[in-house]
């Protein structure tokens, strides 16, 4: 992701974080604020999917924890609503999982997979993810109340 990008990242994290169904971002972030937390700083990477000139999803990539759990990776993803459906997630998975093992990383962990994001969770163990667990009614979802949140995992 360059600068420039942002302008069209900045809708997709408000739309995504507004809904409170799929990511545990505050709805009521600014702009700046959204952009200081989903943009990587290295050794992490900030990524676009795009159609064209079209921003279609995002992704954020880098070390889990510092220190001792630098050897884990994690990565978040969101994708614009007009172009899911289209294989944007999978794509951005795909990459981040492919930059990971690139980066020396001997895994992946996502900490907080809604539960009821059924089509994300799908996604992550068609790809080789696995639940590990799942903090109950960790997630206050806007219209099923608290709901779990998965930690996936697997191996690269």
């Amino acid at each position: 992701m360059v600068e420039s990008d942002w302008p069209q990242v900045w809708p997709i994290v408000e739309e995504v974080t507004a809904a409170r169904e799929t990511f545990p971002f505050d709805p009521g972030w600014t702009a700046e604020v959204a952009h200081a937390v989903w943009v990587e700083s290295p050794p992490g990477l900030t990524v676009v999917a795009v159609d064209g000139p079209t921003v279609l999803g995002t992704a954020k990539m880098g070390p889990n924890r510092p220190g001792p759990g630098s050897h884990v990776a994690t990565a978040s993803f969101m994708t614009a609503s007009a172009a899911r459906g289209r294989g944007v997630g999978r794509a951005l998975c795909e990459f981040a999982i492919d930059w990971a093992t690139r980066q020396g990383y001997s895994a992946m962990q996502f900490n907080a997979v809604v539960e009821t994001n059924v089509g994300a969770v799908r996604l992550y163990e068609d790809l080789g993810f696995q639940i590990i667990g799942t903090v109950p009614q960790a997630y206050d979802h806007a219209r099923l109340g608290r709901v779990g949140l998965h930690v996936m995992h697997r191996f690269l």
